[in-house]
């Protein structure tokens, strides 16, 4: 028996269970398909849908699945996107048309993330399973909505967590429940954006807080469902804090857009647009459909979302976390610590001084996002420190593209080798994706009313001191 007809039967294992209730396990279920391909349809063809979740599906996996439709409200964009994948099935303006003439067995969510709930709704009511890209949604109403359209539908929900399935995260994940440092009682995680990466969410739609939800949302999604993952328990209140200073009305001069911008000259943000072929074929040749502008100005005044966070988080089993995301910092990294009983664990990624280098930021952000790198092998470590003993270094087998090797992982396991044995709980499905969201929802609630937030007030979620 071969692994694709293994996977054509059942596509997904292990996902976490819908929200907090009698299951004790989470539940295996099965698409039932036999020796048929995977029917698939992709709503938002933005660049992560059309290549994370595009074409290179259709590169890895043509045995296993195969694309009969596309969506976008742009058409222009659409049209490219079918061009770029190298796909010939139909492509829609209209969702549900898409669903009613095309019949997918999979719906994959890739739009901007205040719409999510959406097609996830419609997907789940319309008789298909759904995978979204994260984050779920935005708002802890939409939220309560995506869950109890999932509970009243016999479908299943996945959301695509890459960073889990990174072989260095997965060696933290293994110290810790190895009890390598004894019982977790404290957490420090700061995650550094750059000017290159940082600034390029002020750029698009994701510096609107009504279309992304804020940073908390869309980007720190990531780093709670790790520190979810890594803890296995859920957040049970966050108290938060945070600004805009440096991006948005701050700065020292505003234009229409950077391929128009007066001030080309001596903006540090400046970014052309136009030496990217790709970019200017999926945004630039489509600007007329929708007017979306990729290459806005990070000055603009509409901006209002936070470029400076920080977080305490109080778990459901006692542990307390401190966090914090920096959008505009002079290189790319993150660092964390784990306090125990019986010691401290670190770990981090791209600290400059850590490895005495310098790295090129946009190269680093550019190896991080391709897919199927040939590369050397790399190592990079993470210190287990025990009390009254020396630390120990253990050096971590890893990959730089493809999100540290994740992306790779997750696909193989959805698509590929889904009844592959998963000891470390990477799959995630719908309470993953809300327990990481609610987080970053109540930390902006917890600005906007200058109050801690619990999570318990948010959906009808109960946070668990132990992730079953």
């Amino acid at each position: 028996m071969t692994d694709s007809s293994v996977s054509r039967r059942s596509f997904l294992t292990s996902v976490s269970m819908l929200a907090a209730g009698s299951m004790l396990t989470a539940p295996a279920w099965s698409f039932g398909l036999k020796d048929k391909k995977l029917k698939v349809v992709l709503v938002g063809t933005g660049v992560r849908g059309i290549s994370f979740w595009g074409k290179r599906l259709v590169e890895q996996y043509p045995d296993i699945l195969e694309f009969v439709g596309l969506c976008d409200i742009n058409p222009g964009r659409v049209a490219y996107a079918k061009e770029f994948m190298g796909v010939t099935c139909p492509t829609f303006t209209n969702f549900e048309q898409m669903i009613t003439q095309t019949k997918p067995d999979l719906v994959i969510v890739t739009t901007k993330d205040s719409t999510h709930h959406e097609f996830i709704i419609k997907g789940l009511q319309m008789g298909c399973d759904v995978l979204t890209e994260k984050p779920l949604t935005t708002d802890e109403r939409k939220c309560q909505d995506i869950l109890d359209a999932e509970r009243n539908s016999n479908k299943n929900l996945i959301v695509g967590f890459n960073y889990r399935w990174s072989p260095y995260m997965t060696k933290i994940k293994q110290l810790l429940a190895e009890n390598s440092i004894g019982k977790v009682t404290s957490v420090d995680f700061h995650w550094y954006l750059n000017t290159y990466h940082g600034a390029s969410y002020f750029r698009r739609w994701h510096g609107l807080r009504e279309a992304g939800g804020t940073l908390w949302v869309h980007k720190a999604t990531h780093h709670f469902d790790l520190l979810n993952w890594w803890l296995d328990s859920d957040p049970e209140e966050v108290f938060a804090y945070g600004a805009l200073e440096h991006y948005g009305s701050n700065g020292p001069f505003q234009g229409d857009k950077c391929r128009t911008c007066p001030h080309k000259e001596k903006c540090d943000f400046y970014w052309d647009i136009t030496e990217e072929e790709h970019m200017m074929k999926l945004y630039v040749a489509n600007e007329e459909h929708d007017g979306y502008i990729r290459d806005n100005c990070v000055f603009r005044n509409e901006i209002n979302i936070y470029d400076k966070m920080s977080a305490q988080i109080r778990y459901a089993n006692n542990v307390v976390a401190n966090y914090s995301l920096t959008t505009y910092s002079p290189f790319e990294g993150w660092h964390i610590a784990f306090n125990g009983m019986n010691g401290r664990l670190e770990a981090w990624l791209d600290i400059p001084w850590m490895k005495n280098e310098n790295l090129d930021q946009a190269s680093l952000h550019a190896a991080e996002m391709k897919q199927n790198l040939e590369e050397e092998v790399q190592y990079e470590p993470v210190i287990v420190h025990k009390l009254w003993n020396e630390h120990q270094t253990i050096n971590v087998e890893m990959e730089r593209g493809g999100h540290g090797g994740g992306d790779e992982r997750l696909h193989d396991k959805i698509f590929k080798n889904p009844e592959a044995p998963d000891p470390y709980k990477h799959a995630a499905g719908v309470r993953d994706g809300a327990m990481s969201i609610l987080i970053g929802i109540a930390a902006r609630n917890s600005i906007e009313s200058g109050r801690p937030v619990r999570i318990a007030e948010l959906t009808d979620l109960q946070p668990r001191a132990n992730r079953l």
